[in-house]
């Protein structure tokens, strides 16, 4: 894993039971860090501060603190521990636990488990919206998808999809989850607002890993994530920013806006610009994202 600004790549080495640090700048590798009994995954909190990482045998997530790389006493999550998925205001992390069907969430703050959330038969991957309001969780070998409402913990209905659901990957404007079924060789959309499953898409043989590309593509004129780019008013048009962080991008004039033209963002992660500036004024404007 590595940190939000890219200074520091964390990689398990699992059967030496330590996490080594290494600068991206030299990659140069920094002592390794003892952590519990054959650690796998590892995650770090969104402000980049501390690592976590699952330690599979032991049953246990040991913290790192980024700033010195030194270990925090290990969080019992239950065993196996496996991947770990963080709210997006990194107030929350929690951890699947296998074969067991359950889900242990924990405080980041205060590094304290707190009752283990059952799904079902297993509980193999996870993946939350950009919201921070659900939680999916894959339930390889019951052939379903369990949504969790983070604000209270508790499972809803199970969704099922393909056969051998392995992984998910989320929309960024979280409209939609994707899940690979490597047992049928089909992907299976699901819409977040209602946890209604789409047509089966084919895949390769056995699908098992999915990611998905982050907007910043634009309807109309041509709009990045790139200060340099502008946009040309005169009629209304709508573009979609990254909706990766939260809250999302906040866009900004760079100067004054021209009179008449507004911009709007909307909770769905698009934002309008509509209206026509004063004649005096140039029609191509710089946007910056911040």
């Amino acid at each position: 894993a590595i940190t939000p600004d890219g200074t520091t790549a964390y990689v398990s080495n699992v059967t030496s039971g330590t996490v080594t640090p290494i600068a991206t700048a030299t990659n140069t590798p920094a002592p390794s860090i003892p952590v519990g009994v054959n650690p796998y995954y590892i995650s770090i909190t969104p402000d980049g501060r501390t690592a976590y990482v699952s330690n599979w045998t032991s049953g246990t997530v040991t913290p790192i603190a980024t700033a010195t790389n030194t270990a925090g006493a290990p969080i019992p999550v239950g065993t196996p521990a496996g991947k770990i998925a963080f709210t997006p205001d990194g107030k929350t992390a929690y951890v699947v636990n296998g074969n067991t069907g359950t889900v242990t969430p924990f405080a980041t703050a205060t590094n304290t488990p707190e009752a283990p959330i059952h799904v079902g038969s297993s509980a193999d991957n996870l993946a939350i919206t950009p919201d921070g309001k659900t939680l999916y969780i894959i339930d390889t070998y019951s052939n379903n998808v369990i949504p969790i409402a983070t604000a209270t913990d508790t499972a809803g209905a199970a969704i099922p999809v393909g056969s051998l659901p392995y992984n998910i990957a989320i929309t960024p404007h979280g409209k939609t989850a994707y899940i690979t079924n490597g047992g049928s060789d089909t992907v299976t959309p699901i819409a977040t607002a209602t946890n209604t499953v789409g047509a089966a898409i084919p895949a390769g043989s056995e699908p098992y890993a999915i990611a998905i590309t982050p907007t910043t593509a634009s309807q109309g004129p041509a709009f990045t994530s790139d200060p340099s780019d502008t946009v040309k008013f005169g009629s209304a048009f709508t573009f979609t920013v990254n909706t990766s962080g939260t809250p999302p991008p906040r866009i900004t004039k760079a100067g004054r806006l021209p009179a008449g033209v507004t911009f709007t963002r909307h909770n769905d992660g698009t934002a309008t610009i509509a209206g026509t500036p004063r004649p005096r004024v140039a029609g191509v404007y710089p946007l910056t994202l911040t």
